[in-house]
């Protein structure tokens, strides 16, 4: 089912301000932005701190200025505003999905069906991203809903960050929205509210033939797409720097072996176009058009340029069984909306084996099956959860080892569970321990390693030891335990037991 996010930028003009001009402008001092027609001029944006000062959007600018004395006033840059949404839509469309439009003057919409797994689901989806926009300087909200009526609205209505509408939830979620979200034009909105109409709800239950009458389609036009009764599609972002390839069909197809066929015809004309721009595709998107009037996407990512028809073709068709065709497909677009510069590289020789084998092809198949691929590289840190860290599978290396000489486990977990421990303190290993409701006997131990907290990063560690052990239980399963504190002196730690791995 389509799930839309709409993300809404309330202070997107006064933010891109403030980003260009530095320390130009004061940043305690408050902004808004000034519009123009004629001898009138109001208040189009405002910062936080106008707002908190009594401002408002569509005040006369005089009485701005009567109100604030120390007021900074810009003037208005629509079209400066319209290029930084249209850059954050390109972002988008990189980051989380194929569909990505601009929504308004202050928005995007982006339609994230199959996408939002890759980010842990749709909670961590939008909060990641309202998180990264904050991050550029950005003030943003997100809702995630069924439809793009529903999203807009939560996105703009609610004062929370983020909102995530269960599933076939939406009439629940905005029922009691006022009518201003239902995108209708301002003398609507005023004609309704003169008829008593408030609320979605009471709109929505108000028979629609006199109500077309009175007002036209558009408020049960809305209504139904809110309510995700008719379709609303998102017509995604286009620029000239994306590569594109298209293929119309004057009979629909719907079969799987013509779907792939037509697929790799598809990847041949993108690689041929772009080796033409001497350009590699890190991300391609598959647009299948259906004669419903509805679309699917596809999606492949790769770790690399590359502009290899056979292993660009092999991405896109092991997907092939996802895609439902319904009463036909009418048309197939294939997008390449990422690319970056790709160099042929000469072999030597045939007869000599290359350096390293190259994992990006496995790498690319198992990231496009949604799985989360990484590698684990050493940090310079005695304690242990601190001493690794995560990067990208193919990232190159980094040329660090773990200086340690100690073993290690192969499974070392996030946060150490405790244990219930019987042992002679202060030096002895457990001779019984009990881990998650089972009683353990150990039979060999070796240790212990002892390990001292890192002072310079906080006060709490300055005395702060752990005793560390490997220890085997009568199964012949190893475990790393170990002891806060030295067994001694109760300000080196609290001397309970806790289990930190386990070794295969």
């Amino acid at each position: 089912m389509p799930r839309v996010v709409s993300i809404y930028f309330p202070q997107l003009a006064t933010e891109r301000i403030r980003r260009h001009a530095g320390e130009a402008l004061p940043a305690n001092k408050p902004l808004v932005v000034i519009a123009r027609r004629g001898s009138k001029r109001w208040i189009s944006a405002a910062d936080a701190t106008a707002l908190k000062l009594g401002l408002r959007i569509g005040m006369a600018a005089s009485k701005a200025q009567a109100m604030v004395a120390d007021l900074l006033m810009v003037d208005a840059a629509p079209a400066e505003d319209a290029a930084a949404l249209e850059r954050l839509a390109l972002w988008a469309l990189r980051q989380y999905s194929p569909v990505v439009a601009v929504d308004g003057a202050d928005g995007l919409v982006i339609d994230t069906e199959g996408a939002d797994h890759l980010h842990g689901g749709e909670a961590l989806l939008v909060s990641g991203l309202v998180n990264m926009l904050r991050g550029r300087g950005l003030t943003a909200r997100a809702a995630v809903a069924d439809t793009w009526g529903a999203a807009h609205a939560l996105a703009r209505l609610l004062a929370v960050e983020t909102t995530v509408v269960p599933v076939d939830n939406v009439t629940k979620a905005v029922i009691d929205l006022p009518i201003v979200a239902l995108r209708l034009p301002a003398e609507t909105v005023q004609g309704l509210r003169v008829l008593g109409i408030d609320t979605v709800g009471q709109l929505s239950a108000m028979p629609r033939a006199p109500l077309m009458l009175r007002f036209g389609p558009e408020p049960g036009r809305r209504l139904d797409q809110m309510f995700g009764r008719i379709a609303e599609p998102i017509e995604p972002i286009r620029t000239p720097e994306l590569v594109e390839v298209a293929k119309n069909f004057a009979e629909p197809i719907g079969a799987p072996e013509t779907i792939a066929k037509y697929v790799r015809r598809l990847v041949g004309q993108l690689s041929n176009r772009l080796a033409e721009d001497g350009l590699g595709a890190r991300r391609c998107d598959l647009f299948i058009h259906r004669v419903d009037n509805t679309r699917q996407h596809l999606r492949a990512g790769l770790a690399k340029p590359v502009r290899d028809p056979a292993r660009l073709s092999k991405l896109l068709c092991d997907r092939i069984e996802t895609i439902d065709p319904g009463f036909g497909i009418e048309k197939l677009v294939l997008v390449a909306v990422f690319a970056e510069p790709l160099e042929e590289r000469q072999v030597a020789s045939f007869l000599i084996e290359e350096e390293g084998a190259d994992i990006t092809p496995l790498v690319d198949i198992l990231g496009n099956r949604g799985h989360r691929l990484f590698r684990v590289a050493p940090v310079a840190s005695d304690v242990p959860e601190r001493s690794v860290r995560r990067i990208a599978a193919t990232a190159p290396d980094i040329g660090e080892a773990w200086a340690v000489k100690w073993p290690r486990p192969t499974r070392l977990f996030a946060n150490p569970e405790r244990i219930e421990v019987i042992a002679l303190l202060p030096d002895q290993p457990p001779a019984v321990f009990t881990w998650r409701g089972k009683r353990r006997k150990v039979v060999r131990a070796d240790g212990p390693e002892r390990i001292f907290g890192e002072w310079w990063r906080r006060p709490r560690e300055f005395q702060a030891v752990r005793d560390y052990f490997v220890v085997e239980d009568e199964l012949g399963e190893r475990y790393w335990v170990y002891r806060a504190g030295d067994g001694i002196d109760p300000e080196t730690g609290s001397h309970l037991w806790f289990i930190h791995g386990v070794f295969g």
